[in-house]
């Protein structure tokens, strides 16, 4: 679940990882054929990295990074009925499925500034538009944005603290 939440994977790109598409050393995670079969390449987050440490020595996978019993691939339903377990075991009472964990990936990415280009390169989008629907910007959120005019007469103010000589206006501001 922290590999889909801090990769911002879609089910079937965690499902169809191979181990070979992970890269420690470079802190890269290969998504071979997304959707749309586009390839790309992730982060992985450093606070990941003892998790899959962990998880490997438990587990031991041979071919792909999630594997049931007999070394094959996990089904799209048992991740979800395991995150399911998961919630409820952590008493989260909201509805959280794989796809949930992608859309918070790219919200927060969002909300921490990150370009919504990169986010749409990150998440594997043909198009801005698509990247829009994942985040969810909230108003408050919005409010908050200097405008771009107070921006440039602070920065004008600040440098008229420093020189004297420089007014905004003959009474300056």
């Amino acid at each position: 679940m922290a590999l889909i939440y801090s990769c911002g994977l879609r089910i079937s790109e965690l499902i169809n990882l191979r181990l070979k598409d992970i890269n420690l050393e470079r802190k890269q995670l290969f998504v071979s054929e997304g959707k749309g079969r586009k390839d790309r390449y992730v982060s992985l987050a450093d606070s990941f990295l003892p998790l899959f440490s962990n998880y490997f020595n438990s587990y031991k996978p041979i071919y792909y990074f999630v594997e049931g019993r007999t070394n094959k691939k996990y089904s799209a339903e048992s991740v979800r009925q395991f995150l399911k377990k998961s919630c409820r075991e952590a008493s989260i009472n909201k509805n959280v499925t794989p796809h949930t964990l992608r859309h918070s990936y790219a919200t927060h990415l969002l909300e921490n500034g990150v370009d919504i280009r990169y986010i749409q390169t990150l998440l594997g989008h043909a198009r801005p538009e698509t990247t829009m629907i994942y985040t969810h910007v909230k108003r408050k959120d919005l409010m908050q944005i200097n405008n771009p005019l107070d921006v440039a007469l602070q920065k004008i103010k600040n440098a008229e603290q420093s020189n004297k000589n420089i007014l905004l206006s003959r009474n300056s501001i």
